[in-house]
């Protein structure tokens, strides 16, 4: 049986313009297909009322529709209207959840010293919902929502906010309404292997040389963080085939696969070195950390991370300001100049002096220019505090 088509929506004119980027889109796809539901598309639209109608519209034929974003207490939060104008459904002010979100308020009035009647409106607005629609919970002040449609359709209308959205989702599986359509479809297998130093082109031909995908097995391949990944989406009934298909494709890369498992690169690195009792440091120069941070950023990473700490020179040499060009009374000696190395052009001795006759050095070099009698035919490109000098010497005698 063929599984239910799950649309998403997100909405937001930031995201439009490209000022943010999306993630609840992806981990409402993601979801959709662990639940068993086929992720059809994603679509990002605006705040503008007949473009998010138009999308809605769109997303509502599906068996379900995730819409994110929207649900503020602004002018330009419409998801609620929009979705209810789609459907050909009313709208009203919900009194328990009107109660709830003006709890919320009240305190965020207190807590910033504040009139409650800034908030009212919005609380008000907030609390404004389609008929037939039910509260998943609040996540702030923005409710989660879900709305059962004609023949078994849902829609579930969440928070913007990534972090708000994830805490709410819960509920959504959770009702009588989502768990029916859920009832409609087997989740999917899937595989995954994990490549690197070889080529999508080499990858995608071991796949037509295979036989390619198809009879209920999905392959996508996709460079990411110079891997190359493979996913096999295998349908229920579909194991046979997604096996002989694995059996043929796997040997001619097997040299360049190194996992069949979702882990990250530093999460196999940190059980490699678990299951061997060895720890790891870094010493990073053009990476800046970068390699460090990765390896830190897996929970529970520190029993096999050694973190080395600066010496108390090295951090005091770090505190110091930046060093400043100063000039400094020429040495009574004048320093002995490397020679030039075996085959090498000449270079010259020292800059020569200034304008002004007397001879400067600056703190960086310590040493003093030798005079200009003794310096060599060919001489050194002076250094830019030594052309300062000229130019600050010259300027005050005209």
């Amino acid at each position: 049986m063929s599984r239910p088509r799950a649309v998403v929506v997100v909405t937001g004119s930031e995201l439009v313009r490209g000022e943010r980027t999306d993630l609840n889109g992806p981990f409402l796809a993601r979801e959709a297909l662990r639940l068993g539901l086929e992720p059809a598309r994603i679509a990002i639209v605006g705040d503008s009322a007949d473009e998010l109608e138009a999308a809605l519209r769109d997303g509502l034929a599906a068996d379900a529709c995730f819409v994110s974003g929207g649900l503020g207490p602004t002018h330009d939060d419409r998801t609620v209207e929009m979705v209810a104008r789609a459907l050909g459904v009313g709208l009203h002010v919900d009194a328990e959840l009107e109660q709830q979100i003006e709890a919320v308020s009240r305190a965020a009035a207190v807590r910033l010293k504040r009139d409650y009647a800034d908030f009212a409106a919005g609380v008000t607005k907030q609390a404004t919902i389609p008929d037939g629609a039910r509260s998943l919970g609040l996540a702030g002040t923005a409710p989660g929502l879900l709305l059962a449609h004609r023949d078994g359709r849902v829609v579930v209308i969440l928070p913007g906010p990534p972090s708000e959205l994830q805490r709410l989702w819960p509920g959504a599986l959770d009702t009588d309404a989502f768990r029916a359509l859920l009832a409609r479809t087997r989740p999917p297998g899937r595989r995954v292997l994990r490549l690197f130093g070889v080529s999508e082109s080499a990858v995608a031909r071991a796949l037509a040389e295979a036989g390619g995908d198809g009879d209920g097995v999905e392959v996508t391949i996709c460079a990411r963080d110079f891997e190359i990944h493979v996913d096999f989406v295998v349908e229920p009934g579909a194991e046979a085939r997604a096996d002989a298909l694995e059996a043929a494709f796997v040997p001619p890369l097997e040299r360049w696969l190194f996992s069949r498992e979702e882990r990250t690169i530093e999460e196999l690195v940190l059980g490699l070195c678990r299951d061997r009792g060895w720890t790891l440091a870094t010493a990073e120069s053009c990476t800046g950390g970068l390699v460090a941070a990765r390896l830190t950023g897996v929970p529970g990473s520190s029993d096999v991370v050694l973190l080395l700490r600066s010496s108390p020179s090295t951090a005091r040499s770090r505190r110091r300001s930046p060093r400043r060009w100063r000039t400094a009374p020429a040495r009574d000696s004048a320093p002995t100049w490397p020679s030039p190395s075996r085959g090498s052009p000449a270079l010259a001795a020292a800059p020569p002096r200034s304008p002004s006759g007397s001879s400067t050095s600056t703190r960086r070099d310590r040493t003093a220019a030798p005079d200009a009698s003794s310096a060599s035919p060919v001489t050194a490109p002076r250094s830019a505090p030594a052309r300062r000098s000229e130019r600050s010497t010259s300027s005050g005698g005209s």
